[in-house]
């Protein structure tokens, strides 16, 4: 293994993945949660760093020495780190220092009252990371299934860094094309048009509408390296968050591909759901958020 350079974290790009994590807990999925991420690092050529937080017992260590030797995990590719403390602020910390370019966490794909533990602090690690997340919603334990990608194509700076690194993705695990999603909320747009449109003027307005977005849509795609994958371009109509989590969901999606929140939320934020937070409580399927550390 290389020194950490902690230099290497300003101005690193979204991609490649070089230094994967992973957060294991000794639940039940604990195989299949490293059976898919070995899949990934091999197939990105990526080492693995795996986090435990909370106790080191011998029976801990036999398990997971049992686990990785079932799975052929290569240890000159693989450290493990045990560490004890506050489960968010510690893998958080662990990530940082290792120049970890993706972090991967077993997640619940719709929260209950019980408010179990991994999905909780997948929620929390989720919204401040600073290097991009996998949420694995259903690991599997033979060879993965990610193969149907879709992204968000909204409006923003970073967007053209969250497609090309699906795009990155994609040629690395022999995906041939990805749905490139612009979600359009105008909750007025409808009372306006009753009120002061004729049904021709009304007709007219959404497929002037219609068109713009989908133009705005493709001078995005239009900027990205597609390299040799294909983009389909889709705009959807719907609230910001629910719409391309239902599109994600209708289309058997098996990863759904999102830009970084831009700042923390706080309690305001919480009350006043956004999308991602939306999509958090209830993922269609694997969610990737890509953090763009040069924006």
């Amino acid at each position: 293994m290389q020194p950490f350079d902690l230099a290497k974290l300003k101005g690193r790009p979204a991609f490649p993945f070089e230094t994967i994590a992973v957060a294991i807990s000794f639940s039940p999925r604990l195989e299949a949660l490293l059976a898919e991420s070995k899949w990934i690092a091999e197939n990105l050529h990526a080492s693995l760093l795996l986090i435990h937080v909370g106790e080191k017992t011998a029976e801990k260590e036999a398990r997971l020495d049992k686990l990785l030797t079932k799975l052929a995990i290569d240890e000159k590719k693989c450290r493990i780190n045990w560490m004890d403390g506050e489960p968010v602020e510690t893998i958080l910390r662990l990530c940082k220092l290792n120049v970890v370019d993706l972090l991967i966490l077993g997640a619940l794909s719709k929260e209950n009252l019980l408010k179990f533990y991994i999905g909780s602090v997948a929620r929390k690690i989720s919204r401040r990371a600073k290097c991009s997340v996998l949420l694995l919603t259903n690991p599997a334990e033979g060879t993965s299934k990610i193969k149907r990608f879709v992204v968000s194509g909204e409006d923003h700076v970073k967007t053209i860094h969250t497609i090309n690194t699906a795009v990155y993705l994609a040629k690395h695990f022999h995906v041939k094309e990805i749905s490139i999603v612009k979600e359009v909320h105008v909750p007025g747009l409808a009372m306006t048009m009753a009120e002061d449109s004729t049904a021709p003027e009304a007709s007219r307005l959404r497929k002037n509408l219609a068109e713009a977005d989908e133009q705005e849509l493709h001078s995005v795609t239009e900027k990205c390296d597609k390299d040799g994958i294909r983009l389909i371009e889709k705009v959807v109509r719907g609230k910001q968050g629910y719409a391309i989590s239902k599109y994600a969901r209708d289309k058997k999606a098996d990863l759904l591909i999102l830009n970084s929140p831009d700042t923390q939320m706080g309690f305001f934020d919480r009350i006043f759901t956004h999308d991602i937070e939306y999509i958090l409580a209830d993922l269609p399927c694997n969610l990737m958020i890509v953090h763009s550390r040069p924006h």
